[in-house]
């Protein structure tokens, strides 16, 4: 089992009193590990404190009552030397800065370990060669900063902490302002540094899906709720992750496809005869559009998927006192429903 590297000791975050303000508690009473050579990823809602929580693990803000153990030492203990050679911090905010280098930004990583004046040494040096190749921007080395896409300064971003040689790495939302290619791409780095390189990373996301992919490990964190931490899977099947994201009756957790979705009333129903891919896709742009359609369902109207070869299929309608009505296409099939339902209740 890998190393317990951070540890919860009933610790209570939020934000300290002032002469003219009561301290205010956003969660109490937490109690769990995080460890080294783990991807773990930490989950909520809007306002559920992960924020909070991730500022108060990083030192930038106290805990309230309890303790947070690094390596078994309490975090209030480190000093600031220490503390710039123990955790590495990747903050949601976008690294604006202009004339400076992708490797002149990684080497800032070396600044806990640089003196007065910040001259990298030798080995400074084949520290930030290795974090560039690590994470893959070696093209991209001599490129200003402010010149990178969106995706590429995260990766700069990540380098530059890898260079700061830090047992822990925490993120703050790492895939916020990515497309999907590029969060993907990122959050399959973060995976495999923590497993190639024994790292200790823990990152806040909202990106529920691509986490129950990829992490080893999800704390939930959402309101009147305690803080829960599992395996993925096996949160998703005793229903702990359903019941920490489904606010309303406008969604639905879909434990085949692990994936939420938007809850479609429907008016009409019809049996759908197929399998494969095509009666998933048919399945749901019917409920896109008001109709919900399974296998089991005693209807007058039912549609069949016919393959014709692995790679096509067509769709027969058979509506009532109708011959078959047979469409190419899923977007043929749905206006043909649609115009045959209307038409029936003429």
């Amino acid at each position: 089992m890998n190393a317990e590297t951070i540890r919860l000791d009933h610790l209570s975050i939020g934000y300290e009193g002032t002469k003219h303000r009561n301290s205010r508690i956003v969660l109490n009473d937490l109690c769990a590990a995080i460890r080294s050579g783990e991807l773990t990823c930490l989950l909520g809602v809007n306002g559920a404190g992960k924020s909070t929580l991730l500022r108060t693990l990083a030192a930038f803000q106290p805990g309230l009552e309890g303790k947070v153990l690094i390596q078994g030492k309490e975090l209030k203990k480190y000093t600031t030397k220490q503390l710039s050679q123990t955790i590495g911090v990747v903050l949601t905010e976008r690294c604006d800065v202009r004339n400076l280098s992708v490797y002149e930004l990684v080497a800032l990583g070396r600044a806990p370990y640089t003196g007065f004046w910040g001259l990298l040494s030798q080995e400074d040096k084949n520290i930030v060669e290795k974090a560039i190749d690590r994470v893959g921007i070696r093209p991209l080395a001599a490129r200003m900063v402010h010149t990178l896409s969106d995706g590429e300064r995260q990766k700069a971003m990540i380098a530059k902490s890898l260079a700061q040689d830090t047992p822990v790495i925490l993120l703050d939302e790492p895939t916020a302002f990515l497309d999907y290619p590029s969060k993907v791409e990122i959050m399959q780095l973060l995976h495999r540094l923590s497993h190639t390189m024994n790292k200790t990373i823990f990152l806040s996301t909202h990106d529920v899906e691509l986490a129950m992919q990829l992490a080893d490990r999800l704390w939930l964190m959402a309101p009147q709720h305690p803080l829960c931490t599992g395996v993925p899977e096996d949160l998703i099947l005793d229903g702990t992750l359903a019941r920490y994201f489904l606010r309303n009756e406008e969604m639905a957790f879909d434990a085949d496809t692990v994936t939420f979705r938007a809850k479609c009333p429907c008016q009409q129903a019809i049996r759908l005869k197929g399998k494969g891919i095509e009666y998933t896709l048919v399945q749901r742009a019917l409920m896109r559009n008001g109709i919900r359609a399974e296998r089991d369902i005693t209807a007058s109207y039912n549609i069949e998927i016919i393959k014709t070869d692995p790679a096509s299929s067509y769709y027969l309608i058979h509506a009532p006192h109708c011959p078959p009505v047979a469409a190419q296409s899923i977007e043929e099939l749905i206006e043909n429903v649609k115009t045959s339902i209307k038409n029936q209740m003429a």
